[in-house]
């Protein structure tokens, strides 16, 4: 079986700007392509997890999002590094109209879309990672039996604050995804906040 780490794109990745509609304001956090390349070289399969409710709330469409990570594929790639699949969730449980104002088990906390890519990819679980800025991020990765890692880039200084990420206490806490997995590619070694 694979293991594979699961990013959240939005403030782990990328820098977050709220809802993007043009493929020109995906700006890569420093480090985070370096990051991707040291996992890829690992052998580490590497998936994109995100909510994208903007589709939901009629903000971008599919197709813009699909350019959304195309430019944000293209931009990992010119840094030597590569996503293995990205996989989204359009639905929002009280915006929209159908299908995607939806209740659903792919959008975080649930943790459908890595579920998705464990069947795809035929990829162990307990033996991956989930690593975002957000407590949905480890709360869905908690939900897997992934190790979870809080970032602090984004939401992440703002999630960090909060009783309730302490309960749920991440594996680790990293200054942003460059720490994150040189952390996890030291076998976890060292603990608190990076």
């Amino acid at each position: 079986m694979n293991k594979a780490v699961f990013l959240d794109k939005d403030g782990t990745i990328n820098e977050d700007l709220g809802y993007l509609t043009h493929p020109c304001q995906i700006k890569l956090l420093p480090g985070s392509a370096d990051a991707i390349k040291l996992l890829n070289n690992a052998g580490f399969k590497v998936f994109v997890v995100s909510n994208q409710a903007g589709i939901a709330r009629g903000i971008v469409t599919e197709d813009i999002l699909q350019a959304l990570d195309k430019r944000l594929q293209k931009e990992i790639l010119k840094n030597g590094a590569f996503v293995d699949r990205m996989y989204y969730c359009p639905h929002h449980p009280e915006y929209g109209v159908y299908p995607y104002r939806a209740m659903c088990d792919c959008r975080k906390p649930n943790n459908g879309l890595l579920k998705k890519a464990a069947k795809e990819h035929n990829v162990d679980l307990g033996a991956s990672y989930m690593i975002g800025d957000k407590i949905s991020d480890i709360e869905c990765g908690k939900a897997s039996g992934a190790k979870t890692i809080l970032v602090l880039t984004g939401k992440g200084r703002e999630s960090n604050q909060s009783e309730e990420i302490r309960r749920m206490a991440p594996d680790f806490i990293a200054k942003d995804l460059f720490a994150a997995v040189k952390w996890l590619l030291n076998g976890g070694n060292g603990n608190g906040k990076k």
